[in-house]
């Protein structure tokens, strides 16, 4: 998973962009929008549920053997320096990991290639899983 090019304004993640590939010697498809938690401490079971809103229409992705598609998540961005506030009032949380669902392909753990996950509100808008790499 890596931070979006396109991004809201903050000190927060802001957008990331989660790649799937199809690990298999056999032809998958996948479809819809993901389900997202927060895993404290790193820590799967130990995730927090964040609330998504879904944004596109959902369409079939078929992924050959090695094939990629994606989703892009954009959260509520934690605003100021240091350790940040949210507009809302409520705290910032941060997580080392994400559990990444899809539909049909279960849930994955996933960890940005340069940091943690920060947001606020424990909501992210999510795009459909797509065959084109979102930016």
């Amino acid at each position: 998973m890596r931070q979006a090019d396109v991004r809201p304004d903050g000190t927060g993640t802001g957008a990331a962009v989660v790649e799937f590939t199809n690990t298999s010697g056999a032809s998958c498809s996948l479809q819809g929008h993901p389900i997202v938690a927060g895993a404290a401490n790193g820590s799967p079971d130990k995730g927090r549920p964040l609330a998504v809103t879904p944004t596109g229409t959902a369409a079939r992705v078929v992924l050959a053997p090695g094939g990629k598609a994606w989703i892009k998540l954009t959260f509520k961005q934690v605003q100021g320096e240091g350790d940040g506030y949210c507009a809302s009032g409520a705290d910032p949380a941060t997580y080392p990991t994400l559990v990444v669902g899809l539909p049909g392909a279960g849930a994955h753990q996933v960890a940005l290639d340069d940091g943690v996950v920060a947001e606020c509100d424990d909501t992210v808008t999510a795009t459909p899983v797509t065959a084109t790499k979102p930016s």
